[in-house]
């Protein structure tokens, strides 16, 4: 009997574990899963805030100062997301939101990104 009591226990102990609640959005899970990928994707294509922040710049304050400012901030940018994207990536067991915004270049790629 106590064999029977003790694999019910396992059994439900494995069910509340993996139930919705557990893993909800604002979870140790759902937090520390986000910081992962955001800093995979980040670290990937970090490379892409060179032609956002050329084309932002173009677009705010002229052709000239887009290829010459906006290249410099671009390529600031460029390292900074790449680097914040594999310290994300290497730090995601600590749950905090993401350090860059946006999270992702692809989400409102008409915004300035901040860290």
């Amino acid at each position: 009997m106590r064999r029977i009591v003790v694999k019910f226990s396992l059994l439900f102990s494995i069910f509340f574990l993996f139930s919705s609640h557990a893993v909800a959005a604002n979870s140790y899970f759902g937090n520390s899963s986000e910081k992962f990928v955001s800093g995979i994707a980040n670290a990937a294509t970090g490379w892409l805030e060179l032609p956002k922040n050329v084309i932002l710049t173009g677009q705010k304050e002229g052709p000239v100062y887009g290829i010459t400012i906006g290249l410099a901030m671009g390529i600031m940018h460029t390292v900074g997301r790449s680097l914040v994207g594999v310290l994300d990536a290497a730090t995601f067991f600590i749950p905090t939101k993401p350090s860059v915004n946006p999270p992702f270049i692809w989400q409102d790629f008409s915004r300035e990104t901040s860290y």
